[in-house]
């Protein structure tokens, strides 16, 4: 998530070589895939609402085969959710787990695996 995802699209493609992907399917943003030899990697967007206070930041994605179970799941350890479960046309399910330490990450099952 950035502030100004021409100029991080512009570094990283520089930076590791990468490739984009424009992908519109996301209601009012654009999500950028990003690619390592032709496979995703990554994306980048724009900070979503909600978000403007945070600076920019890659995320980590861990896979899971139930992205419901372990958001619920999240929550009976004492965790929150930053973001309940919510579906990305043509990709999948992801949520985004804040641990009781305080620390982010985000689960994701994808439709297609």
């Amino acid at each position: 998530m950035t502030t100004d995802p021409k100029a991080a699209k512009d570094f990283y493609t520089k930076l590791f070589g990468w490739t984009t992907e424009e992908m519109n399917n996301m209601p009012g943003m654009t999500y950028t895939v990003v690619k390592a030899a032709g496979k995703p990697v990554g994306g980048i967007m724009s900070m979503p609402p909600g978000a403007e206070e945070r600076p920019p930041n890659w995320g980590a994605f861990v896979t899971v085969n139930d992205v419901d179970s372990v958001a619920a799941n999240a929550q009976q350890l004492g965790g929150k959710l930053l973001l309940e479960p919510k579906d990305i046309p043509n990709v999948g399910r992801f949520c985004v787990i804040q641990d009781r330490q305080g620390a982010v990450i985000s689960a994701i099952t994808y439709a297609n695996p």
